[in-house]
């Protein structure tokens, strides 16, 4: 068996039409207060996703770019080339140059003459349990 609410209790609560009808205004008041609000957002930050779309193609042209450099240095690099250019610009072999001239190289230099390197030490301490 269900126990009945007070009858205070209900007959405390406001079910007019007046009351009903102004939640409902205020309701859709606030629902349309939320519209306005989002579209006022959407219309402001619409330039975002074209400057995103841009700056991604254009971040895609500098990748294409930079690849295409990488491989442009690789290829100046190859030794074969550097050798082409170096003959093209008359250096020659040094087995088949006319005029070859030896020098001795100079000693190394003694340990006075170059900076001590600092002292690098690592203290451990090792304790087992």
């Amino acid at each position: 068996m269900m126990a009945r609410p007070p009858a205070g209790r209900w007959s405390s609560l406001d079910l007019s039409f007046v009351t009903w009808r102004g939640r409902a205004v205020r309701y859709v008041l606030i629902y349309l207060a939320l519209a306005v609000a989002l579209v006022g957002v959407r219309m402001g930050t619409q330039q975002i996703r074209p400057g995103l779309i841009s700056a991604q193609e254009r971040e895609a042209e500098l990748i294409s770019q930079r690849d295409d450099l990488q491989l442009r240095i690789q290829i100046l690099e190859n030794p074969q080339l550097i050798r082409d250019w170096a003959f093209a610009n008359g250096m020659q072999r040094f087995a088949q140059a006319p005029n070859k001239t030896m020098q001795d190289l100079p000693p190394a230099p003694t340990m006075a003459a170059r900076p001590a390197a600092p002292k690098r030490t690592v203290e451990v301490r090792t304790q087992w349990k």
